[in-house]
């Protein structure tokens, strides 16, 4: 399948509060090598798309602050394929905006898929299969998602309702499915129902549709949002000084808000959203846990250790998730299920089991007033 007409768009954004201390504002974690594979998150989202429509037609939408880091990473991007935002406006505001700014560089007819920064995607080959079938329904008009086969009953991931095959509707895109319904994170025991009914996939957040499609999804759901995003776009490319008094004057009002409540939940009620299972092993890497769970095992006490090895010592210990990166040895003595994560300005010492509430410590030191190490 020829894919001359897909533009890949990379939003890179968010904190990764639930990775502090390793993760900060000014280097969040997708600018990390989290696996230990020797590229970090972007570079290797980077490497994966570039594989499927080449380097000229991927975009980076993330913060101002970050531009620099993201070039030094990226060296092959393109000179006008960062999209830089003073201040994070979610997910909807980044992909409209490089929607806008592509379909006016080469046709409103044009596919675009979002992708993000800091997923882990395993055998490249099938994900490039799942891409070619979001293409081709995109290309018949639909805002088309890659749902991720849900392998247990996750309480961490947004579901998606699978509803009837468009096959013969889309010759392209023999596996997708029209989306009945996008459900947000379930208890345990609604995950479970989900998982036995074979019918729900994960919602792993990547959409592909014509960006004429999605722009004027927008304009129908928040003209408002619309309306500001077509006219920093108009400036774009007009140069640095009509773009930045472009953004001063639209962008602080934009709404704030994801794309999947925007356009995706919405759009689904009408019929308009397909998905195209993805045939490849997923993670989104949220926590300290989600990182240790993608980590060989060092030595026969299941110790995850993301760094140096040669810096960690351990006693009667295991199951610890370690991250040496103080420039000091961390000695483990009858510690079992504990997250460590040593930095030269910060320590983190928590139960593996409240991964999930680093973001709630996060949140206690900056009511301390601690926005030096945040």
């Amino acid at each position: 399948m020829d894919l001359d007409d897909f533009y890949a768009i990379i939003p890179a954004g968010g904190v990764g509060t639930r990775l502090w201390p390793l993760s900060r504002q000014a280097r969040p974690k997708f600018l990390y090598d989290l696996l230990g594979s020797g590229r970090t998150m972007i570079q290797g989202t980077f490497d994966r798309l570039a594989g499927i429509c080449g380097e000229d037609h991927v975009v980076v939408s993330t913060g101002q602050r970050h531009v620099d880091q993201v070039r030094q990473q990226l060296p092959r991007l393109g000179d006008q394929a960062v999209f830089a935002e003073p201040v994070p406006r979610d997910s909807t505001a980044a992909i409209a905006l490089a929607s806008a700014v592509l379909s006016r560089r080469h046709g409103d007819r044009i596919v675009v898929g979002s992708f993000a920064a800091d997923h882990v995607i395993r055998d490249d080959r099938a994900f490039g299969r799942s891409v070619r079938q979001a293409v081709a329904a995109a290309r018949a008009g639909y805002v088309t998602t890659i749902g991720i086969a849900a392998s247990r009953p996750s309480t961490a991931f947004g579901y998606i309702h699978q509803g009837p095959s468009l096959a013969d509707e889309i010759p392209d895109a023999p596996d997708a499915h029209l989306v009945s319904e996008f459900v947000e994170k379930p208890d345990a025991s609604t995950a479970q129902a989900y998982l036995s009914t074979g019918e729900y996939r994960w919602n792993a957040g990547m959409f592909v549709m014509r960006a004429d499609v999605v722009l004027g999804c927008l304009k129908r759901y928040l003209p408002e949002l619309h309306s500001s995003i077509m006219a920093i776009a108009e400036s774009w490319d007009r140069g640095p000084d009509e773009r930045q008094e472009a953004m001063e004057q639209y962008w602080p009002g934009i709404q704030k808000i994801a794309f999947d409540y925007a356009v995706a939940e919405p759009l689904s009620t009408a019929g308009g959203v397909a998905m195209v299972p993805g045939g490849f092993d997923w993670d989104d890497i949220g926590d300290f846990n989600s990182v240790a769970g993608l980590l060989p095992s060092s030595g026969r006490r299941n110790i995850k250790i993301l760094g140096d090895s040669d810096q960690v010592v351990s006693l009667d210990s295991g199951g610890d998730m370690v991250v040496p990166d103080g420039g000091r040895t961390i000695a483990l003595l009858g510690v079992d299920d504990m997250i460590v994560v040593d930095t030269p300005d910060a320590l983190l010492v928590a139960p593996r089991a409240r991964s999930q509430e680093v973001k709630d410590m996060v949140g206690k030191l900056s009511q301390y007033g601690r926005d030096d190490i945040l």
